[in-house]
């Protein structure tokens, strides 16, 4: 068990908050934030691009000079939340796509006949987990997710029972791996990545969208980035001298936080609650 320093220090580098110049106030800046947030889910359901001139349309005419601020935090919450990116595909009318940012071939998750894609906390997750030295007490991974808006018990807008997404559905598609640890008392579980985590993702990877999110350098991760540098050169190493691995079978056989606005949802890359 990792001690309560460790815990919090851990803790800390994930969630502490980036530098925000922005002068914008906030009630203005989460209003318009968490609108055009919803706007842009609904158009990745429907599978169809969005134009500069419909973002226009919510950020109503007195606040487009301060388009480029919203539209930067807008997409920052999209990747963090679900993965997903905006691509601009018609330079011209400037028309975006929203796509799937992370390489992973697991892309939404499906409630109410609607789909999100739920990568975004996946990644996280994986990086508490290699953080806190690739094996973690399931409590930290909740002490962590509580700190952003995420709780067991708790419903999420996005997410439907984060509980039964991580320690279930997760668990089943091999990304993580959910054991009880033998002779504790009380019991008590830990997780570890999970053999398609490795398949399809790696340590350096996860330093690099969270370090992305926060704004800084993945070197800023000091001795976290330097064990995803010698992971990355181990990986190359296996990939050079076993093309037959299991790793490379895997990865054959599985080819092919939003605002709620009903309440507040955390946005993690600024620590900030946007609400509508």
């Amino acid at each position: 068990m990792k001690t309560p320093v460790a815990k919090k220090r851990r803790a800390q580098a994930l969630s502490r908050p980036s530098e925000d110049t922005t002068s914008l106030p906030r009630d203005l800046l989460n209003e318009k934030v968490a609108n055009l947030v919803h706007l842009m889910i609904l158009k990745y359901q429907q599978k169809e691009p969005i134009t500069k001139v419909e973002m226009l349309k919510v950020v109503i005419e007195r606040d487009n000079k301060q388009f480029p601020v919203i539209f930067e935090k807008v997409s920052k919450c999209l990747e963090v939340i679900s993965g997903i990116d905006l691509r601009e595909v018609g330079p011209k009318i400037h028309s975006y796509v929203l796509v799937n940012s992370l390489g992973l071939t697991h892309d939404k998750i499906v409630s109410d006949d609607q789909s999100m894609p739920a990568n975004g906390l996946l990644i996280i997750v994986l990086g508490v987990i290699f953080i806190e030295g690739n094996c973690v007490p399931e409590e930290n991974i909740w002490d962590f997710l509580n700190m952003i808006g995420i709780h067991a018990g708790r419903k999420h807008f996005i997410y439907g029972k984060p509980r039964k997404l991580i320690t279930r559905n997760w668990v089943q598609e091999n990304y993580l791996e959910y054991w009880m640890v033998p002779n504790s008392d009380p019991s008590w579980y830990e997780f570890l990545w999970g053999p398609r985590a490795y398949a399809e993702t790696s340590k350096l990877k996860v330093l690099e969208f969270l370090a992305k999110i926060k704004g800084i350098d993945p070197i800023s991760f000091s001795d976290w980035y330097e064990e995803a540098l010698r992971d990355e050169e181990e990986r190359a190493g296996t990939r050079n001298n076993s093309m037959h691995s299991n790793t490379a079978m895997f990865i054959v056989q599985h080819l092919p936080v939003i605002p709620d606005p009903t309440e507040e949802c955390t946005v993690f890359e600024e620590g900030n609650q946007v609400s509508k």
